[in-house]
């Protein structure tokens, strides 16, 4: 069983919103998550983030992987 952090995505048409999630990999994208880990609101200026990154952690320590564009929203958050 492999893990992914990934986005699924929700929202109207043309306005999108997205939930930032631990989810088997062979699940499809709006399937059912392992945990919720964050949101990521792309609509607003600037995006609107908000990661949990002891959970994400967590996640990465079993064996879990990000997605590309999750690595990439995980490394803009302050330290």
């Amino acid at each position: 069983m492999s893990v992914k952090v990934r986005l699924t995505r929700s929202g109207s048409k043309k306005h999108p919103f997205y939930r930032v999630v631990a989810i088997n990999s062979d699940t499809r994208r709006d399937g059912r998550p392992l945990e919720f880990l964050g949101y990521y609101n792309p609509n607003t200026n600037p995006a609107d983030v908000k990661l949990d990154q002891e959970k994400i952690d967590k996640w990465l320590a079993t064996g879990a992987e990000m997605s590309a564009t999750v690595r990439s929203l995980y490394k803009k958050l302050p330290r």
